[in-house]
């Protein structure tokens, strides 16, 4: 089993780009703290690579920014590569299937009054306890 799930904030602001078959795909980086600081006291964090494709890259790209934070659930892909100096390269990557937005940086309503299809979110009514059906 191959399933990972972590909850941290954007440290870059999300890139996207599309695939030669117009697939898009978008890049960020999130930083995960810790929960025990270091030696010196200082908080720590690990930075984790996220790759998104398709529909939910572009509301990653569009609703994301430095400082975020998100939840994603996806899986852990190591691949390697080699570098123009020739030597063996490799890399790292978590390919979330899931991305949950849990907050915006200050100042920004945006994402709270927007949903994941980028409509707005409807205001709730209130509902007269006679009228529910049980």
């Amino acid at each position: 089993m191959n399933k990972v799930m972590l909850i941290g904030n954007l440290a870059r602001d999300p890139e996207i780009t599309t695939t030669n078959s117009g697939v898009s795909v978008c890049r960020f980086s999130i930083a995960v703290p810790r929960r025990f600081a270091g030696a010196d006291g200082a908080n720590q964090a690990d930075f984790f690579n996220i790759v998104v494709w398709r529909g939910l890259a572009e509301n990653c790209h569009k609703f994301l920014k430095k400082g975020s934070k998100c939840a994603i659930s996806g899986r852990i892909q190591n691949s390697s590569y080699e570098a123009s100096d020739g030597t063996k390269r490799y890399t790292t990557e978590i390919v979330a299937d899931d991305v949950e937005f849990l907050g915006t940086k200050p100042n920004d309503g945006e994402l709270s009054k927007t949903n994941l299809q980028g409509s707005e979110t409807a205001e709730l009514e209130p509902i007269d306890d006679d009228s529910l059906p049980f």
